[in-house]
């Protein structure tokens, strides 16, 4: 028997239903900046061993829950995981990021593509999503994540991170096909991945589109949101309406978060996506006005405030609150708050406790 949430503020919120104060989490609330995570990945050895150890990846998912009063715990995972079981030999280099030994550049690499099975390939990615929803036991909502075709896309044939994408533009400009070819793949593997999440056990979805914003709106409108579009049309056909045991409200909800694409807002929230998570870029008073109330909205502190003084965080976070519910009647239903990206290895914990604590206090009033 499932234990039942005893914390569902995050879960509402995306259902835009009442809260008694606005929900938080971060974008890699789980990271370098903690010394309970470098501790747990110098044990593991590696970063791929600690995200490949179902235990040590509930570890590290668990660890900022214990610090701070977030309202939801992310999967500990990297969203490479689909390129790595489909063969392209996934490693870490110390400075520089992720790389792949094999890249796909050509039509023949494209065709030898194929959707990993997600019991076998992927197993360690469940077994951590079940063993995580067992130790939280009810305290707060699970995220399970992927990232989206579009950016998976940009590692598989760049071999890694990239300044300006070169590579992918040019398959994009002299071999469309190609590139569609590797983007329905890469849909159809979001997909099956993250309907294996739901079904051991996250309770809601966010697809990271983190390279949509390097795109031209014509490359976006062709390389980018239509394959968001697919995912979305996917998991509603295919049970995203299911739930996992221990979910409240029925619907498991999916967020299409994208860094540098608040120029399609209102072409996300068609999309049938529950949430659409933002980046610091858009004032959240604007991006409530252009979404009416169509979808939640998710965000959207800059990460570089939490280098700033406590008081300054806490003016930061009230004034990306109030924006919020200026955009939305007065009202703080619908809204998420978190960073507009990911958190840096050399934040203080400390500043991460101010921000989360400023958050419920100032929304509660």
């Amino acid at each position: 028997m499932t234990t039942p949430l005893q914390n569902d503020r995050f879960l509402r919120a995306l259902r835009r239903e009442p809260v008694d104060r606005t929900p938080v989490w971060l974008m890699r609330q789980a990271g370098r900046y903690l010394p309970e995570y470098r501790a747990t990945r110098k044990q593991a050895g590696s970063f791929l061993a600690m995200a490949k150890n179902p235990d040590l990846a509930c570890e590290v998912t668990l660890q900022p829950l214990r610090r701070f009063e977030l309202d939801a715990a992310i999967l500990f995972s990297d969203i490479l995981t689909i390129p790595d079981a489909m063969g392209l030999g996934l490693y870490f280099v110390e400075g520089e990021g992720p790389k792949f030994e094999r890249t796909v550049r050509s039509a023949d690499d494209a065709v030898r593509l194929a959707v990993p099975d997600m019991e076998t390939e992927l197993r360690y990615v469940m077994d951590a999503v079940r063993v995580i929803r067992r130790e939280l036991d009810g305290k707060v909502p699970l995220i399970g994540f992927s990232g989206s075709p579009w950016t998976l896309a940009c590692y598989m044939v760049e071999g890694g991170g990239s300044k300006d994408f070169a590579r992918i533009k040019a398959m994009a400009l002299n071999d469309p096909d190609t590139l569609h070819r590797l983007l329905s793949v890469n849909a159809d593997a979001v997909v099956a991945y993250l309907s294996a999440q739901r079904d051991a056990g996250a309770q809601a979805l966010q697809v990271f589109d983190t390279w949509g914003g390097v795109l031209s709106p014509a490359m976006y409108r062709e390389f980018s949101l239509p394959y968001l579009q697919r995912i979305a049309d996917a998991l509603g056909r295919d049970g995203a309406a299911a739930t996992p045991a221990g979910t409240e409200g029925g619907r498991v909800p999916l967020i299409l978060f994208g860094k540098g694409t608040a120029a399609y807002l209102e072409a996300l929230a068609a999309t049938g996506a529950d949430a659409i998570g933002v980046d610091w870029l858009v004032e959240l008073g604007e991006a409530a006005r252009r979404t009416q109330g169509r979808v939640a909205l998710q965000g959207n502190l800059d990460p570089a405030t939490l280098y700033g003084a406590p008081d300054a965080i806490r003016r930061e976070v009230r004034r990306a609150l109030d924006s919020y519910r200026e955009g939305n009647g007065g009202s703080r239903e619908g809204h998420v708050f978190n960073l507009g990206h990911g958190m840096s290895p050399d934040m203080d914990p400390d500043h991460v406790a101010v921000l989360v604590d400023e958050v419920h206090a100032y929304s509660a009033r």
